[in-house]
């Protein structure tokens, strides 16, 4: 049995130790996090160049040349992704792709004739690279 004038509870060292103890853990698991958001956003923007290489493809079968815009292809993009044909025309295409959370950086492919300085970073053709 516990006195009347006994009071239970926790003690200020030991609250101060949880708050550290939770300090810690988040120093360690925010730039974790950051890191694997940033990942991804660049899975996404090379998924989405990879759906525009196919969409581009049948494209070309149905019209004998290659889609200028996304739009013509009637292709649906990942949201905050944006995927801009710099060139196209029946013997080949290229395009660039950035993802509004990723500042400074995008990801590139061109295919057949097409300038790769059109695609950059690609250095490949038929290959998404990113920067």
């Amino acid at each position: 049995m516990v006195p009347k004038n006994q009071k239970s509870g926790f003690t200020l060292i030991e609250l101060l130790i949880v708050v550290v103890v939770i300090g810690i853990l988040a120093t360690i698991a925010i730039p974790k996090f950051s890191s694997m958001r940033k990942k991804s956003y660049i899975a996404a923007v090379t998924s989405d160049l990879k759906s525009t290489a196919s969409q581009q493809e049948v494209y070309l079968s149905d019209n004998n040349t290659y889609a200028a815009t996304t739009t013509a292809m009637d292709q649906t993009l990942t949201d905050a992704v944006t995927v801009t044909i710099n060139e196209s025309d029946g013997r080949g295409w290229a395009a660039t792709a950035t993802h509004s959370g990723l500042s400074g950086q995008q990801c590139g492919i061109y295919y057949g004739s097409a300038s790769a300085s059109n695609g950059s970073p690609a250095t490949q053709p038929g290959t998404v690279a990113c920067n």
